[in-house]
């Protein structure tokens, strides 16, 4: 990718930032309704936090120069409060009389009567009702503008400072001629040459300087960027309009004249951009009607999904989030530095206001989620460079998996909607939790690698000690995590599920590290493991147990949350999701195996043993794992095939551990029991189901590599 492409790349990234920005406003406003307010610092049982209220004291240096800011936040504070008061109490008053008498009732009639002609009520609701469809609007106009296309979103940008350039100008014009209001006329000055004057840098014409310099400035981006027609002398003389009423001023005018030279010298720019508006209103209707036309073909033709995911990758969305989360971090950290709530002594606590003001909409939860997403992709990378593997679709996704799971914590636990006390404290457990989540796909990464050591046949020590080092990780880590967690909480629904998800990580490890070392073990016996497939299969049959006991253990513990503690449709669809996929689908599959392994093995008992007659007559290797039939060992563990085919007993039973591969071979095998089939395609079969059983076919791969 060129310097170029980065170039652009970013700066359409910056160009969506600002109406994610204004969506946050507007959502930290609680769409123009009552807010609540939050006075109980109290935090529920489980954690502590310290008190935030420190961040909103003002040193004794600067409470003078915020007098009137705090007289401004108490006033309407208390018209706030005054006006929840009024709703609640009217309310209140409401459901008395529907309780005592019922809707239909004439006390409960009445009430609503006086409610309907209390002008101040109706007020209150009339301006809430206008603040909320102003939200409304302007949160669709602000998506709008982010889903736009690069072409049609500079030319947005370049109406809106077109726009800010002529108020801009308009307020500079204002400040600058009441500057000029009480001097003497500069005109004079000028034409006497008293540079005394001139030059004073209190004087008049030395203020006045910067304002014609920025109205000339000004003038010329205007007459660069407007979207209005572009006549050749209205674009040479824009500029100059823009200074005009500086300009102007210095003639002996009367004043009366002069006050409005700003309003004629914005009358211009003002006009081109209502010719813009009126030019442009059809072709915005139109791009918009062209943008439904493209997405409603390209459902039809790929689906929803394939929609989300192309617009997902054109707006650059996670890059967005992070520029946007970092902006609304480094404005709230600027903004405790400049009131000199920031030292060496409380950087705890400005974090932890920090963290807090980061997930207080929607919006700053996705963009903290965008920060996690990039963390744990790093995460990912740095234990895959660790381990010395560059091709692994788990570390791929480990981003992805963990944003999307933060963000269903969030949503699940209502952390927008907790005060900032409780928040933090919430958003801690969720950062616990997803931190459990990540040692399970660290152990989904490590897994594979430690199941390729053990089958190849010149391991490199240096790969087993790192992988061996990542798994004791994997151990430790959740271990120290709940010795932490028990000794400083007190039981509770959301510890237990902490425990479980460690205990499970940890259970998951030994697991690979038990499957790991009998592999080891069978590459360093002399003969074959007969046994190894059985001692496999009850290691693995541990641990899919453990995990399922844990399953349920966790379903019971959400519904104790969501019927006592705190309930919701995210949470019931999650734990629907969990029924179905972790306890159902899994049993399901559990159980098939079960009852495939068992009919193998009565399947397996079955086969009659090959006699010494026939072992000399037959003369030949195994046709899998190529072991000399005429051994005393192989010779009391070899069987016939209804097809005649002599085969290890101990390679029958290495299939006990594939899902369909045994079933498949005794299926062939009974088919062909009055056949004739011969000794290579029987082999091929029994070949093609070792392949397919994991366990086997790095023994496959290794006896393969003993006979090079």
């Amino acid at each position: 990718m060129s310097i170029r492409t980065k170039v652009l790349g970013m700066v359409d990234v910056m160009m969506r930032v600002p109406p994610i920005l204004v969506i946050d406003e507007i959502l930290k406003i609680g769409m123009g309704l009552p807010s609540r307010s939050y006075t109980d610092k109290s935090v529920d049982k489980g954690g502590g936090v310290g008190d935030l209220s420190s961040f909103h004291h003002q040193s004794p240096n600067n409470s003078v120069d915020t007098a009137a800011g705090t007289d401004s936040i108490t006033n309407f504070d208390m018209f706030t409060q005054i006006t929840n008061a009024s709703l609640e109490k009217a309310i209140d008053n409401a459901s008395t009389a529907a309780i005592a008498g019922g809707v239909l009732s004439s006390s409960f009639g009445n009430l609503i009567d006086e409610l309907a002609k209390d002008s101040y009520l109706s007020d209150l609701l009339s301006i809430t009702s206008i603040k909320f469809v102003i939200c409304v609007l302007g949160l669709f106009c602000a998506l709008g503008v982010f889903m736009l296309w690069t072409r049609h979103l500079v030319m947005v940008y370049m109406f809106v400072i077109s726009l800010g350039l002529t108020f801009l100008s308009h307020w500079s014009n204002v400040s600058a001629l009441a500057l000029m209001e009480n001097n003497s006329c500069i005109l004079e000055d000028i034409l006497s040459m008293n540079t005394t004057r001139l030059l004073d840098t209190g004087g008049v014409a030395v203020s006045l300087l910067p304002h014609l310099v920025a109205q000339w400035f000004m003038g010329m981006l205007f007459a660069y960027i407007h979207l209005g027609p572009r006549y050749a002398i209205l674009q040479r003389s824009m500029p100059l309009i823009f200074a005009s009423p500086i300009l102007l001023a210095t003639l002996p005018l009367k004043m009366r004249i002069i006050k409005y030279l700003p309003i004629l010298a914005a009358a211009v720019p003002l006009l081109l951009t209502k010719i813009t508006i009126m030019s442009s209103g059809m072709e915005a209707g139109k791009t918009v009607y062209n943008g439904y036309q493209f997405a409603t073909n390209f459902v039809s033709n790929f689906g929803l999904s394939a929609l989300i995911e192309n617009e997902w990758q054109r707006l650059n969305v996670p890059s967005v989030l992070r520029v946007f989360w970092t902006i609304r971090i480094t404005q709230e950290f600027l903004g405790l530095v400049l009131n000199d709530q920031v030292s060496a002594m409380n950087l705890i606590p400005t974090s932890q206001k920090l963290l807090v003001d980061g997930c207080e909409t929607l919006t700053a939860v996705l963009g903290m989620t965008s920060i996690i997403s990039v963390i744990c992709h790093y995460i990912g990378k740095a234990f895959q460079w660790y381990l010395l593997t560059f091709e692994n679709d788990e570390e791929k996704s480990l981003g992805t998996v963990s944003a999307v799971l933060f963000y269903i914590l969030a949503l699940q636990t209502g952390l927008t909607s907790l005060s900032p006390d409780k928040r933090f404290v919430r958003l801690c457990r969720n950062l616990c939790l997803l931190f459990t989540a990540l040692l399970h796909f660290l152990h989904n990464i490590v897994s594979p690698i430690l199941m390729s050591l053990s089958a190849a046949r010149n391991p490199s020590r240096k790969r087993h000690f790192r992988a061996l080092t990542v798994c004791a990780f994997l151990i430790i880590a959740p271990i120290a995590l709940l010795v932490t967690l028990w000794s400083r909480h007190s039981p509770s629904t959301w510890l237990l599920a902490v425990t479980a998800f460690s205990v499970e990580v940890v259970v998951k490890v030994c697991v690979s590290l038990a499957t790991y070392s009998l592999f080891l073990l069978d590459a360093r016996r002399p003969s074959f493991w007969e046994k190894l497939d059985d001692y496999l299969y009850y290691v693995r049959a541990f641990g899919n147990s453990v995990e399922f006991c844990f399953g349920i253990l966790l379903f019971f513990n959400g519904a104790w949350i969501l019927i006592f503690e705190s309930g919701g449709a995210i949470r019931a669809i999650m734990m629907c999701i969990h029924a179905y996929f972790n306890i159902w689908c899994e049993a399901q599959a559990g159980w098939s195996v079960f009852m495939k392994r068992r009919s193998a093995v009565h399947k397996i008992s079955a086969l009659p043993e090959a006699t010494s007659a026939q072992l000399q007559a037959f003369d030949d290797v195994c046709a899998i794992c190529y072991q000399d039939n005429s051994l005393s060992e192989a010779a009391e563990s070899s069987s016939n095939t209804p097809s005649m085919v002599t085969v290890s007993t101990s390679v029958s039973g290495a299939n006990l551990n594939s899902d369909e591969g045994f079933v498949t071979i005794t299926n062939t095998m009974n088919s062909n029991s009055n056949s004739s089939t011969s000794s290579t395609a029987a082999a091929a079969t029994f070949a093609t189901a070792a392949a397919s059983n994991t366990t086997h076919s790095f023994r496959f791969s290794r006896n393969l590599g003993m006979q090079d």
